[in-house]
């Protein structure tokens, strides 16, 4: 392939080039040239005028339901959804059927992704079968392509199992993934409990869930000295203890979703289950301390949590509805609007660049000779889902035919490029 940008504006505060508009030739998936003004007869020509180009940007929390569950998602449709919101990298969780607890199950994932437009990594189950009993063969999943280990939507509740398998990474230098929810008191609990849950007559999810099983992780991971990832922090006393662990030097690292960012739990008053999550949505203040954690820098990733759900989950009682929302096109337009005083700096180190150093991924820089694996993106333009352009398999978003502010154009990937029309 040989593509010619012409009048992009590269972001990468790695890249000799950064903040300037250039043209950019890509030939047999990497970077040929980047000038003022490049002419190619033979490059298939993109006039990328207002456009942004920047690293591939990483997702490290979604469920593409493949094996198993493909009637909601499979790696194909989901690979399709990643691209059009502008994601090179996707992590997928364990929660399949068969779970991913041993090799055979992360091996299907590793060789069915190859020829899909963007990087998938299976995240190994950190117990057998997700059952939360005994560790996996997680030394024999990361060699076959796990990329780092989580139950995923079903997190470890055992103190002792997750403080085996904190010690066990530690040994090939591995990462824990952890959602932060205790189940013993968040069982019976719908919505965050709260005035609104009152009003509602929901049984409520005390903050209490999600702190305790931060604090209590946090612990474990300064004992053994281990590398923690907490995602889908909703609360601002969990996001307080992770800033105060990470001044303490303990290896944690935490990301939280578009959709903590962008709700509360005020916005459940119509009953609306597209808003039924897990972590749930918060308070007002809870929003806020998230979005100045975001501010701030204290929030290290933005973790899409993409879970799709057929309608048979989401067109019922509040009750009998099952969380999570889909989330892969979405993700950036919600940032963008919520947050437009954030920097591009700020948006790539949220969907790039750290996630990269947590994970070891390689890194990838716009300059001469460099492998293009590239975003492209626009701030100032709309976006809008609809069950039309919507990649997915599952129509589950409360972000259907909302006007949001910025644009994905597409992505550049495995020497192809993939734009949305």
């Amino acid at each position: 392939m040989k593509l010619l940008l012409k009048h992009v504006t590269i972001s990468d505060v790695n890249s000799p080039y950064n903040t300037f508009i250039k043209d950019i030739l890509i030939t047999n998936g990497l970077v040929e040239n980047i000038a003022d003004n490049i002419i190619d007869a033979e490059a298939e020509l993109i006039n990328a005028k207002g456009m942004t180009i920047s690293p591939g940007w990483v997702d490290i929390f979604a469920h593409f339901n493949d094996p198993g569950l493909e009637f909601k998602e499979t790696l194909e449709s989901g690979s399709n959804t990643a691209a059009a919101g502008g994601f090179t990298n996707i992590f997928v969780v364990p929660n399949t059927q068969p779970t991913l607890s041993g090799k055979s199950v992360v091996e299907y994932i590793v060789q069915k992704a190859k020829h899909l437009p963007v990087n998938i990594f299976p995240l190994g189950s950190i117990s057998k079968n997700i059952e939360g009993k005994e560790l996996s063969e997680m030394y024999d999943m990361q060699h076959s392509g796990a990329l780092a280990f989580t139950d995923g939507v079903h997190p470890v509740q055992s103190m002792g199992l997750m403080l085996k398998a904190l010690q066990y990474v530690k040994a090939v230098d591995g990462v824990i993934i952890q959602m932060p929810v205790d189940k013993s008191i968040s069982k019976s609990g719908l919505i965050n409990e709260g005035i609104t849950s009152t009003q509602l007559g929901l049984p409520g999810i005390p903050a209490i869930a999600e702190e305790l099983m931060i604090g209590r992780d946090i612990e474990l991971a300064k004992y053994t000295q281990s590398k923690l990832h907490i995602t889908g922090v909703s609360t601002a006393k969990g996001l307080a203890v992770i800033t105060q662990a990470k001044k303490e030097r303990v290896q944690v690292t935490c990301s939280v979703t578009p959709y903590h960012l962008f709700y509360c739990d005020e916005d459940l008053t119509a009953y609306d289950t597209h808003l039924k999550t897990d972590p749930p949505l918060r308070s007002r203040e809870d929003r806020i301390a998230l979005r100045q954690g975001i501010l701030d820098g204290n929030i290290d990733c933005i973790a899409t949590h993409h879970f799709p759900q057929n309608q048979d989950n989401k067109i019922c009682e509040f009750e009998y509805a099952l969380p999570g929302m889909i989330g892969l096109q979405t993700a950036f337009s919600t940032i963008n609007t919520i947050l437009p005083e954030i920097t591009d700096e700020q948006l790539l180190r949220l969907f790039c660049n750290n996630a990269r150093q947590i994970f070891s991924l390689p890194n990838i820089t716009i300059n001469i000779g460099e492998k293009a694996e590239f975003t492209l993106f626009n701030r100032k333009d709309d976006f809008t889902l609809t069950t039309t352009n919507n990649k997915s398999k599952s129509n589950n978003s409360p972000y259907l035919n909302m006007k949001l502010s910025g644009k994905v154009v597409g992505i550049i990937n495995k020497d192809k490029v993939y734009l949305n029309s």
